[in-house]
């Protein structure tokens, strides 16, 4: 599922792999009637193409993978373009959106906030805003797993497994790479 107007060459089964965990969770969502067919690629493909360059430069080697402030700096910036990608997905797909949630809060919700399940340590009328959103995106692509709150439909599992995969082929690459050139 390449991005429109994008050129990456796949660096392998790796690359293939995160991409077809996009495709589930596009067509998970897009089966609940929340996603038109395509909006993941206005989020997701800068974050994916960089995942994929990144991966492919450090799978293939060469001169931008022997420098390891370069390396960890552009490891970096992958990495958190893709939690910022992941938690905008999150905040879009949620409960039909963040427009509807402003509207009416779903009796349902795809995704358990600390603050739904102990509502006395919450404000009155409290609702997820994107920096509740953000905050789930960082911690699972830290802890590689939910953290405080859990996802209670399958397209958002899914997404958040997605993640950490794609975190931990970052993370784990990018500073094996880093400390082989500092050795």
């Amino acid at each position: 599922m390449p991005c429109p107007g994008r050129s990456v060459a796949a660096p392998g089964p790796l690359h293939e792999l995160l991409l077809e965990g996009r495709l589930v969770v596009e067509l998970a969502a897009r089966r609940r009637g929340r996603l038109p067919a395509g909006t993941l690629n206005l989020g997701g493909c800068p974050a994916q193409a960089g995942t994929g360059l990144v991966i492919d430069a450090l799978l293939k080697g060469g001169a931008e993978t022997n420098s390891a402030s370069a390396l960890l700096s552009a490891g970096a910036i992958v990495w958190v373009s893709n939690n910022i990608a992941f938690s905008l997905l999150f905040w879009e797909l949620e409960s039909g959106g963040a427009a509807a949630r402003a509207h009416r809060l779903p009796r349902h919700p795809d995704f358990a906030f600390p603050q739904q399940l102990n509502p006395d340590r919450a404000p009155a009328a409290w609702r997820p805003r994107f920096i509740d959103y953000l905050y789930l995106g960082f911690t699972n692509a830290l802890a590689f797993s939910p953290t405080d709150t859990m996802p209670l439909v399958p397209w958002a599992k899914v997404a958040m497994a997605v993640q950490s995969l794609i975190s931990l082929a970052i993370l784990g690459l990018v500073v094996a790479r880093a400390v082989n050139v500092f050795t």
